[in-house]
């Protein structure tokens, strides 16, 4: 399976933007789509976010609006914009896809 390395977490106050990175080594698998996660504490793990092989997006309700999901095929790379950040959105966040293993994740802290 293909690693993947998420950055660009990091602690900003609400309303703030952060953007996060998930680089994909080995392998072109972001091209077939990929999906970010996030998990805060005493919750499960979420899809916040999709990007299809097609460049169709999704995203769950809470983000619709304030995040955007992009991709970079000859980088190997898949990006999250997050805007208007929320104390809500505080979590570790993660990309993946079905050919890729879980990465460490990348920590979003948003205060108020």
């Amino acid at each position: 399976q293909v690693q993947v390395v998420e950055s660009g977490g990091g602690s900003v106050q609400s309303g703030g933007s952060l953007r996060l990175s998930c680089a994909a080594s080995g392998s072109s698998v972001v091209s077939y789509g990929m999906n970010w996660y996030r998990q805060a504490p005493g919750k499960e793990r979420e899809v916040v976010a999709t990007i299809m092989h097609d460049d169709r997006t999704h995203y769950v309700e809470s983000v619709e609006g304030r995040f955007t999901i992009s991709r970079d095929n000859a980088k190997n790379t898949v990006y999250l914009q997050m805007n208007n950040l929320e104390p809500e959105d505080t979590a570790v966040y993660y990309c993946k896809n079905g050919l890729t293993t879980w990465g460490q994740g990348t920590q979003v802290t948003v205060s108020f």
